[in-house]
């Protein structure tokens, strides 16, 4: 892989398919980042960290590595991970190695993790000088997931070649995304209509829906208290009603809040609220509370699902 300094920035993928693909497309990339004095963080599975440190120089000391299997447990929690890691060097380049997608991770998972790379494209300030690459074991994630890496990356390297992705679709791919609709559930499920005075029922739904699978008492009050906080949303932003669902997959109790109303916030839930915010409180609380959160609004309304593992 070919290395240079950047001022602004840069994202791209790496589409690696083995251990010596891996190496060659983060370690040069990494040494030159210490070699110019840049800060660098990489977050990964903890085996690329393991196979990433063993090939550095002294083990990668200067590097800042995160595991992100806890990270992106919940792929909106990245952004604000890599904001914060952004801040603590203003107006310093800096480089970073972002692996989201592994082996195992469920298809709602996949999907949350591509509308986090098309949201990348616009989170970060084009004048920002962060180069991230974005490591996609393609021959583990298979062909779908590496056109939608191209789709959601304006450059990639193969092979240790740089290219220009023919089918990058930039904010149409994330307005898409962000726009379209979620799968129906297969399952059965329980339906609440729910108005300005029905927060309460709202509450003893999720909660009963909740306790029956076991969850630990500390679980079921965190997704009581998610879909409250999204009720709540919708009452306030989203015609004053909305429709509570909830129904159980083979891994997950499923709740999920809808409206009418049209989010027009691309980021909303992926940065912490200030006390001068008029909204996004709700979508953040869950994706704190929940294991994963999947938002799609457009001009049919809003729809917000949660996930919590079983």
């Amino acid at each position: 892989m070919t290395t240079t300094t950047h001022d602004g920035y840069r994202h791209e993928a790496l589409l690696y398919r083995d251990d010596a693909d891996y190496l060659a497309g983060t370690v040069p990339f990494l040494t030159d980042a210490l070699a110019h004095g840049q800060p660098a963080m990489v977050a990964a599975p903890p085996d690329r960290l393991d196979l990433v440190r063993s090939a550095l120089p002294a083990g990668g000391a200067g590097i800042h590595f995160v595991d992100m299997v806890e990270l992106g447990h919940n792929p909106a929690r990245i952004i604000p991970a890599w904001q914060s890691y952004l801040d603590r060097f203003p107006g310093q380049a800096v480089r970073g190695v972002g692996e989201p997608v592994w082996a195992g991770r469920r298809r709602a998972e996949i999907e949350e993790c591509h509308l986090h790379e098309t949201l990348l494209n616009v989170a970060v300030p084009p004048e920002t000088p962060l180069w991230l690459v974005c490591p996609y074991d393609v021959e583990a994630l298979g062909e779908p997931v590496a056109l939608a890496v191209q789709r959601s990356h304006p450059t990639y390297v193969e092979r240790g070649q740089l290219r220009g992705s023919p089918v990058y679709a930039g904010l149409i791919e994330l307005q898409d995304v962000f726009g379209g609709a979620l799968d129906e559930p297969t399952a059965p499920v329980r339906e609440l209509p729910f108005g300005d005075h029905d927060l309460g029922r709202v509450r003893q739904a999720v909660r009963e829906h909740a306790a029956a699978l076991s969850l630990s008492h500390d679980r079921v009050d965190d997704v009581v208290l998610a879909l409250t906080e999204l009720a709540t949303n919708s009452l306030r932003h989203g015609g004053g009603q909305g429709l509570l669902r909830t129904w159980c997959e083979p891994d997950a109790l499923v709740c999920e809040v809808s409206d009418c109303g049209c989010i027009t916030d691309l980021l909303v839930g992926r940065r912490a609220p200030q006390p001068s915010d008029e909204g996004g409180r709700g979508v953040w609380m869950a994706n704190q509370l929940c294991d994963l959160v999947q938002v799609r609004s457009g001009d049919a309304g809003t729809v917000v699902r949660t996930y919590t593992w079983l």
